[in-house]
């Protein structure tokens, strides 16, 4: 299984970023919580593989078992990373909070019997409200929004309530059956979806700064390969996606070719990508491309100015 694993610089640099304000606590927004049921399965609201360090007790805000998640080595190093659902549900919130509260853009999902969890400061937000979202469905990017004149550095706000009675009705979170080890914790995802749901995208592959520039699809829905661009270290990277076969290992590839240069390769029997390969190619033509099964692309040299 390959997986694509963050270096975590550990708590120490956490503490050292105050990642919250200490502002006023956040409240409760407007929506009601009804009723009371077994626990949903809940696993971390990051794409799999991903290695995240919770923090509870790095904030005057907090007022129970909520959490912040960083990672990288520096304070913006988050900043636009995957947020993903952590359980299966339906959204019934998804705004800007303004001035009511410090959330900031907020994503609220309802698993059901008064069971839901919150997401918080994203930096934007990719569903609505009414939407029915599947377990590492992405939901939105990891950000810095929050109240006006609240300055926060870049962090996931992530709480986990049962039925109604803020701020006593916040329950510890429990991540893949275990629960978290609070105060603070390293802990790696494995919200690795399932059925015909692909966690992991271009972008989480090749990681933060990357945008997709190009991509080609292969086959008859078996996947797609993707050509991502870096403008701040002029990297291309190649990943190829699959979507069928999904977690179970099957042949993929990816490469990545500057012209003038050796080709790179990623290829073998994997549960859910190939890649990421990259190369520094500033105002270079690359040729790229992947396969999945039988099914192959392979571009002509391109791109010659990105």
């Amino acid at each position: 299984m390959k997986l694509r694993v963050a270096l975590v610089t550990g708590i120490a640099f956490l503490l050292s970023l105050g990642t919250v304000s200490a502002a006023s606590a956040e409240p409760e927004p407007t929506s009601p919580d009804v009723g009371v049921a077994a626990a949903p399965s809940l696993q971390l609201p990051f794409p799999c593989g991903q290695a995240w360090v919770g923090n509870s007790s790095n904030s005057s805000a907090h007022r129970s078992w909520e959490l912040d998640f960083n990672r990288g080595s520096t304070a913006d190093a988050d900043l636009g990373d995957t947020v993903v659902a952590a359980g299966a549900g339906t959204v019934t919130i998804s705004s800007h909070q303004g001035s009511e509260n410090g959330f900031g853009n907020l994503v609220k999902i309802d698993h059901g019997g008064g069971w839901t969890t919150y997401y918080a400061h994203l930096q934007r937000r990719s569903v609505s409200v009414g939407e029915t979202v599947t377990q590492g469905e992405a939901i939105g990017t990891v950000g810095n929004t929050s109240k006006p004149g609240n300055n926060i550095s870049p962090h996931l706000h992530f709480e986990v309530r049962e039925g109604t009675g803020y701020p006593g009705n916040i329950r510890k979170a429990v991540f893949n059956g275990v629960t978290f080890g609070y105060p603070n914790q390293t802990v790696t995802s494995r919200n690795c979806g399932g059925g015909n749901t692909n966690p992991h995208t271009p972008e989480t592959v090749c990681g933060a700064g990357y945008k997709v520039i190009d991509s080609a699809a292969l086959g008859s829905n078996q996947g797609q390969t993707y050509l991502l661009y870096n403008n701040a270290n002029g990297n291309n990277c190649v990943a190829t996606i699959k979507a069928t076969n999904i977690g179970t290992a099957s042949p993929v590839s990816a490469y990545l070719e500057v012209q003038g240069s050796t080709r790179k390769t990623d290829s073998g029997n994997f549960q859910w990508y190939a890649g990421p390969v990259t190369a520094n190619a500033p105002n270079k033509c690359v040729k790229w491309g992947g396969s999945i099964g039988s099914a192959a692309y392979d571009s002509p040299f391109e791109h010659c100015g990105s």
